[in-house]
């Protein structure tokens, strides 16, 4: 047997007895593989680029499979609320759902850690290598295991750094943001109300007419192509880029494991292995157009700022406080967190100490970023 052999049998080994200890129940039951496997996936997105890069996913495992294996995806609320999604996986009333670990980490605040945790000089590709190779991905079973959750999940498509988001005013000083009302999700609610803010978790089809109405003063969600069509250049001209408040943040795609276990291993592969696909072809995408899109929200009126290092020195400091109490709270939360130091102190340092000057380059040939 080669090393690639051996590296195939080990994965799916640990696939099928970590979590739930699924594997002797599984152990008598055959493959799905006589007649074309239909699998319902609900997406959390309604619309929009974000429900065009679960599609993007959808059809490589559609292709790939040669329809052996079909994804069936439904957008958002269509069984069940986003907040839901998880445990609908888990009980089997969904097959699978298209995500991120924000939207459940109230059941562990563990959860955010892979994807909206503290910034330590990484950005998500760096969280993805941490997962996949830095032994977050048997942390992440650790955790499925300990919440009691019938699941399998693969990560994908490392974001940008999350801009701080639409305000009503040029933010030029951290203190302009005490006492604002705020929408974000995930620990990032709690790094902002650190920082004196009054933080709203709204979902991203309500972030524009809450602004609009005056129930936020401020927002984010994502990206200028999200923002741009949720219409946020309608409710503000100040658009704030770069923040620490959640800049390594991923999909997650999620199946109930005892389904999943009852695909051959040829088709668990295809699910895998479509996800490292989706995540190369969304690296590509979102240059395209995320870029494009700052320039149409720019030609819109939108003065697009970046935000001031003031603002991202005090997160760094609410991150500090915020981690640090739950850390004291939560062994493993504190487990996880090691874990990603000890991955980011090796690999930034090489990342950093190898980068050149991207910046000074481009304004050598372009100008001004800003």
């Amino acid at each position: 047997m080669n090393k690639s052999e051996t590296k195939q049998q080990s994965r799916r080994k640990f696939l099928k007895g970590s979590a739930v200890g699924a594997t002797a129940a599984v152990a008598a039951v055959p493959y799905l593989a006589n007649a074309q496997t239909v699998l319902k996936v609900q997406a959390a997105w309604g619309g929009g680029i974000f429900l065009e890069f679960a599609q993007d996913y959808v059809e490589k495992v559609n292709k790939m499979s040669g329809g052996a294996v079909k994804i069936d995806l439904l957008s958002v609320n269509s069984v069940v609320k986003t907040a839901e999604m998880q445990t609908a996986v888990h009980k089997g009333v969904l097959d699978g759902a298209h995500m991120v670990t924000a939207y459940w980490y109230s059941k562990s605040p563990v959860a955010s850690l892979f994807g909206t945790g503290p910034c330590f000089g990484w950005n998500a590709n760096q969280l993805l290598g941490w997962i996949k190779y830095g032994g977050g991905r048997e942390l992440y079973y650790e955790l499925m295991d300990a919440l009691k959750l019938d699941l399998v999940g693969f990560f994908n498509s490392p974001m940008p750094a999350q801009p701080l988001g639409w305000f009503k005013e040029h933010i030029t000083d951290s203190s302009q943001m005490k006492g604002l009302k705020y929408r974000t999700v995930g620990l990032a609610a709690d790094v902002l109300q650190e920082m004196g803010m009054s933080v709203v978790q709204l979902p991203g089809g309500e972030i524009q007419p809450a602004m609009k109405s005056g129930l936020i003063d401020a927002a984010e969600f994502n990206n200028p192509t999200s923002d741009k069509d949720f219409g946020m250049q309608d409710v503000s001209k100040d658009y704030h880029l770069a923040s620490f408040h959640q800049s390594q943040e991923s999909f997650e795609i999620i199946f109930n494991r005892s389904l999943f276990n009852k695909l051959s291993p040829e088709h668990q592969s295809i699910l895998e292995y479509a996800s490292e696909a989706a995540s190369t072809d969304f690296s590509w995408k979102y240059q395209d157009r995320y870029s494009n899109d700052l320039i149409a929200l720019q030609e819109l009126g939108v003065r697009v700022h970046r935000t001031p290092d003031s603002v991202m020195a005090d997160q760094l400091k609410a991150w500090d406080v915020v981690s640090d109490r739950i850390a004291a709270e939560d062994p493993f939360f504190a487990k996880v967190l090691e874990s990603q130091k000890a991955w980011a102190k090796r690999v930034v340092r090489y990342e950093l100490l190898n980068a050149p000057n991207y910046a000074g380059a481009y304004e050598h040939y372009f100008g001004s970023l800003v």
